[in-house]
C-alpha cells in the first residue's frame, strides 16, 4: 500500500526534468566570429565567389561617319584637322566627339555584275571593266572581295577572298540573260555578305572599309525590294556603292574616242540618274564611261580614295530611336570649294532594347 504514493512522486519528479528551463537559465547563442580586415580597395569592387557580377547597362548614341575631302580639282585632301570641320544632324549642330585619320584601312568589296538581257552587248565590258577594277585596287594579304551577279536573281558566285585571280575566273564564266533585279541585289549583298566581311589577320583593330562596285545599265524591273529598301540597307551596313553605267545611249558615234573624253556631252538616261543616286546616298560615285580605258585613272582614283578617309563620330542631340532617317551635313567653313564626300544620313534605330545600342551604318 506504499507503492502509490512512491510511483506518485517518481512521476511527478520525471515531469519536473522535461520542462523547459526558464529564460534567465538559457544558454547564450555561440560567439560571432571575429570581424575579418576590410579587403584592400582595389579587391572592393570585386564580386563575391560564385555571384555574377552586377551589369551596368547603358545606351550609346554614336554616329560613326567616314569621309574623304576633294579640293576644286576633285584631288584629296589628306591633311586637315579636327576644327577644320562642323558637323549637322537634321541641320542642328553638333559636337565632334572623336576625329581620327582612317589611312590603310583594309578593303572588303562586293562586286556586283548585271547579267541581264539588257546588258548583253556590253557583257565583255563589265567583265574587262570588273576585273581591271580588283587588280588594280586589290592587295595581297590585305584586301577581299567577293563577286556577285544578278538578273532575275542575285547570285553570289565567288565569296571573299584576296585571290584576283579567282575572282576574274568566275567574271569571265558569266553569261547574260533574264530580268534585272538590282535592288534586290544590292540589299542581299549589304545584308549577307558585307554587314560581316571576313575580319582582317592578326590583332589588327575590327575596322575595314565597305565598298560595293555596282555595273550595271540601273534600268530596274523585278526587284521585291525598292530603291529607298536597297540604299537604306546599304547606310545600315556602312557600304558605299559606286556604280558604272553600261549605258551608251547618250553617246554620239562620234564621241567614241577616248582621246576626245572630254568633249563628250553627257546625257543621263533614267537609269544612269538612279545609279547617281545610289552612288551619291551612300558616298560614292558615279561614272559613266563608254570604253574600259576611260576608267583605269577612275579605279587609281577610288583606291587611293578608300584608304584616305576622316573619320567623326558624334552623339546625336537629337536622337530618337524612332527609326527615322536622319540627314548629315559635313562642312569645312574655312576651305571655300572643299567637297566632303559622305553618306548623307543614317537611320535611328527603332527599339530600345539591349545595351550598347547604337544608331545603323557604324562600321565599328
Amino acid at each position: 500500500m506504499h507503492r502509490k504514493p512512491i510511483l506518485i512522486l517518481a512521476l511527478a519528479f520525471v515531469a519536473i526534468l522535461l520542462l523547459p528551463a526558464p529564460h534567465s537559465a538559457q544558454q547564450p547563442p555561440p560567439p560571432a566570429p571575429p570581424a575579418q580586415s576590410a579587403p584592400p580597395n582595389n579587391d572592393a569592387q570585386a564580386p563575391p565567389a560564385g555571384e555574377n557580377p552586377t551589369v551596368i547597362q547603358s545606351r550609346v548614341n554614336l554616329v560613326d561617319i567616314l569621309f574623304t575631302v576633294l579640293n576644286r580639282r576633285n584631288k584629296l585632301v589628306p591633311d586637315l584637322e579636327k576644327a577644320d570641320f562642323k558637323i549637322f544632324d537634321d541641320k542642328a549642330p553638333q559636337e565632334i566627339r572623336y576625329f581620327s585619320k582612317q589611312t590603310n584601312l583594309p578593303l572588303r568589296i562586293g562586286m556586283l555584275l548585271d547579267t541581264s538581257n539588257s546588258i548583253r552587248d556590253r557583257l565583255k565590258f563589265e567583265q574587262d571593266a570588273s576585273t581591271n577594277f580588283l587588280f588594280s585596287v586589290l592587295r595581297h594579304n590585305k584586301d577581299e572581295a567577293f563577286v556577285m551577279t544578278f538578273d532575275d536573281e542575285p547570285q553570289v558566285i565567288q565569296k571573299f577572298t584576296g585571290d584576283a585571280g579567282a575572282l576574274r575566273d568566275e567574271i569571265f564564266k558569266t553569261r547574260a540573260g533574264g530580268g534585272t533585279a538590282i535592288y534586290d541585289a544590292i540589299y542581299s549583298a549589304c545584308f549577307n555578305e558585307l554587314s560581316h566581311p571576313p575580319r582582317p589577320p592578326g590583332d589588327q583593330p575590327d575596322v575595314v572599309r565597305r565598298v560595293m562596285i555596282l555595273i550595271s545599265d540601273g534600268d530596274d524591273n523585278l526587284s521585291t525590294r525598292t530603291r529607298a529598301e536597297a540604299i537604306e540597307m546599304a547606310q545600315r551596313a556602312s557600304v558605299v556603292i559606286y556604280t558604272i553605267s553600261t549605258s551608251t545611249q547618250w553617246i554620239a558615234l562620234s564621241q567614241t574616242d577616248p582621246s576626245k573624253a572630254a568633249n563628250r556631252k553627257n546625257h543621263l538616261t533614267p537609269g544612269d540618274q538612279i545609279l547617281q543616286d545610289l552612288a551619291e546616298e551612300t558616298g560614292g560615285r558615279a561614272f559613266f564611261p563608254y570604253h574600259v580605258d576611260d576608267l583605269d585613272q577612275s579605279f587609281q582614283d577610288i583606291g587611293d580614295e578608300l584608304r584616305n578617309q576622316y573619320s567623326i563620330a558624334y552623339s546625336p542631340t537629337n536622337y530618337l530611336m524612332d527609326g527615322r532617317y536622319h540627314r548629315i551635313r559635313i562642312e569645312t567653313p574655312d576651305h571655300k570649294g572643299y567637297q566632303v564626300r559622305a553618306r548623307r544620313g543614317y537611320f535611328a534605330r527603332a527599339n530600345a532594347s539591349g545595351a550598347g545600342t547604337r544608331p545603323a551604318g557604324s562600321p565599328r
